[in-house]
């Protein structure tokens, strides 16, 4: 028993090695949207090669970032990620709106996208009618909800054994495309590409590395090991989505990737049959719903932080004792993807609209979280367990794509394919964003 004296006090224990973190990473950054997104990429590039680089860019975006993220955690290693790094970097107005912004736009937005997913899929094993995408997709929101409310426990088992399905499936379709996929044909309409909007969906598939905020804590020797298991696992990723996305050129070409709501089945039908595509289609659900999941309880838990910090929100920073869970921050989570849900029920691609809706609010504050390294760097300090290589250089390099990501999303309004379609979603997801800063002064005074 400890004395009066001594505060109890918890820390970080240092067990993860590097094939640990590098598997974790790989697991936060590998979802359902490569099953999803490269259809939408190959509508806005204008060749096989173009369509390739994007991939390979995405990928070294994602590493400065990471490299970003991971000394920003070592500088600041508790719980609260973004909310934390804002906070200490550019006060406690931004930590706000960054919460309150993902609460309402970015992670709901991310779960009803991932839904839409699970809904496509979902539909080639049995379709429900016209809005059988949408109908799938407030189910599986609905239905996580509840089990998370319930208290229902994750099985690292299930989920390791889900993971290296994944794996498998990804590995399936790229080697099998390659060796059984006809000549790649020459692309015969660009349509109006934007290399901008191709690669928003580029790094939503990638999204996931910022997890990596949450590693430096726990690793071993994490000045050495961090670099290490960040750069092993962005290549893993990168190599794996770049052999994928070979492999669905090569079986379907880049005019019938654009014309597929299913890349993955569609190819996989093509090379080995309607049997084949059904097992593809079941692992891509059950992907989807585990991304779901994931995002549903981490979620959560950053509302409930909101309403113990802030009063106006105290709702929220209820815990329910029986199965432990956020209750009221589930509930007011699962209402608001569900009403995001039936907003993209209206569109032609639910999910189209819901990266529309979260992405100019998502690379905001990327680009205010990137920028907070600068401030941390120049007030000097005692130095990270982790820290940046190449400074400036890397940060510089991730905060410029930032800021060319947040043009290209909000140009996503001006776009002749994209603009009329999900314009409005976009000025929607701004406007809610931007309603946390009178949000906030009433909070504060509250």
């Amino acid at each position: 028993m400890a004395s009066a004296t001594q505060p109890l006090t918890a820390v970080p224990k240092q067990l993860l090695s590097v094939s640990d973190g590098v598997m974790l990473i790989c697991g936060m950054v590998i979802g359902a949207g490569i099953f999803k997104l490269p259809s939408t990429v190959a509508g806005n590039t204008t060749s096989a090669t173009e369509f390739l680089l994007a991939w390979l860019l995405g990928g070294a975006v994602s590493l400065c970032g990471a490299l970003v993220y991971a000394e920003l955690a070592s500088r600041y290693p508790e719980t609260g990620g973004e909310y934390a790094f804002l906070s200490r970097g550019i006060g406690r107005g931004a930590a706000f709106v960054f919460a309150w912004s993902r609460m309402t736009v970015i992670q709901t937005g991310a779960i009803a996208a991932v839904a839409f997913v699970f809904g496509d899929y979902a539909s080639e094993l049995w379709r429900l009618g016209d809005k059988s995408s949408a109908i799938y997709a407030a189910l599986a929101v609905v239905a996580l909800t509840l089990l998370n409310v319930l208290g229902t426990l994750e099985s690292k088992t299930l989920q390791k054994l889900m993971q290296w399905l994944l794996f498998a499936g990804l590995l399936l379709i790229g080697i099998a495309g390659l060796t059984m996929g006809a000549p790649s044909q020459p692309s015969t309409s660009a349509g109006s590409a934007s290399f901008g909007l191709a690669m928003i969906f580029v790094l939503f598939a990638y999204g996931g590395w910022n997890e990596a905020a949450y590693l430096a804590g726990e690793v071993r020797d994490a000045r050495r090991n961090m670099l290490r298991i960040l750069v092993i696992s962005i290549v893993v990723v990168t190599a794996l989505y770049l052999l994928v996305n070979a492999g669905y050129l090569a079986a379907l070409g880049l005019d019938g990737m654009r014309k597929s709501q299913a890349v993955a089945v569609d190819a996989v039908r093509l090379l080995a049959g309607q049997k084949s595509a059904i097992v593809i289609a079941l692992i891509v659900c059950i992907a989807a719903l585990t991304t779901m999941n994931a995002a549903t309880f981490t979620g959560a838990r950053t509302n409930y932080a909101l309403g113990r910090d802030f009063p106006l929100f105290r709702h929220l920073g209820v815990w329910r004792e029986t199965g432990s869970t956020p209750a009221n921050a589930l509930l007011l989570q699962g209402a608001i993807a569900l009403a995001l849900v039936w907003a993209g029920s209206f569109t032609q691609d639910g999910f189209s609209a819901m990266v529309a809706y979260t992405a100019p609010v998502f690379w905001t504050f990327f680009y205010l979280t990137a920028a907070t390294l600068f401030v941390f760097r120049e007030r000097g300090g005692e130095s990270p367990a982790f820290r940046a290589p190449l400074y400036p250089h890397v940060p510089v390099a991730f905060v410029v794509m930032c800021i060319y990501m947040l043009y290209s999303s909000i140009a996503y309004i001006r776009n002749p394919d994209f603009g009329p379609k999900f314009g409005n979603l976009v000025l929607a997801g701004l406007a809610i964003m931007a309603a946390g800063i009178p949000l906030y002064w009433i909070a504060r005074r509250k």
